[in-house]
């Protein structure tokens, strides 16, 4: 086995990451995975001190200064929470708009110059994820502009009709994945192809399309 490296590493975090999920999703199936999920937890946490690890050997950052970032980053982030200094607020929003709102001032005053409500979602993201966070991210934007922000262009994805509850609307998608395979397509590319266009990143799936493709 070659030496560690960040690049190395990456399979197994994502793999540590992906059973995390898988425990927590048994676990809320009924299955007590309690102990299960401590493990998974823990597996992914040593992927943060291997990564944290190599970086202090190159002179970069410590575990300690992880660490030390993320609770500045938690503290910053969330006023409404905690007191500069890190303590707890006395009295928190009463709504989740009030909290993301105060969320998004924040993050934007971290970065004056992010005009693109887009930018800094992972392109790598499964299709799914990655249209939901789009759609997300599009609908903060407006409710930004409708309070004074800067005028964003995000246009309008018709919402098609669904099923009522979770398992059906699972059944669905399991079923247009079905339809796409006996039509050739490939529904997770096609899919990420569409948020590309729907963030107006057209020419970039036009790049990646020879690289996507499986011979």
């Amino acid at each position: 086995m070659g030496a560690l490296t960040h690049e190395s590493l990456v399979e197994y975090l994502i793999e540590e990451a992906y059973e995390v999920v898988d425990s927590i999703e048994a676990g809320a199936a009924g299955t007590d995975t309690a102990d299960e999920l401590r493990g998974e937890l823990g597996d992914v946490l040593l992927q943060v001190v291997l990564h944290a690890r190599l970086a202090e050997e190159r002179g970069q950052f410590t575990f300690d200064d992880v660490a030390r970032t993320i609770t500045e980053k938690m503290v910053r982030r969330n006023p409404h929470v905690f007191r500069p200094e890190g303590s707890l607020q006395d009295s928190f929003p009463a709504t989740v708009e009030e909290i993301v709102e105060k969320w998004d001032a924040v993050k934007k005053a971290e970065k004056p110059g992010r005009s693109d409500p887009f930018e800094g979602i992972p392109p790598h993201l499964p299709a799914l994820a990655l249209a939901q966070k789009s759609l997300e991210r599009a609908d903060r934007a407006k409710r930004a502009e409708r309070s004074g922000g800067p005028e964003r262009r995000c246009r309008p994805v018709a919402a098609a009709e669904v099923p009522d509850s979770e398992a059906a609307l699972g059944d669905l998608l399991l079923a247009v994945v079905a339809g796409s395979r006996a039509k050739g397509f490939d529904a997770e590319r096609a899919l990420r192809a569409a948020v590309r266009r729907y963030q107006g990143r057209d020419g970039d799936a036009t790049k990646r399309e020879g690289s996507d493709a499986v011979p």
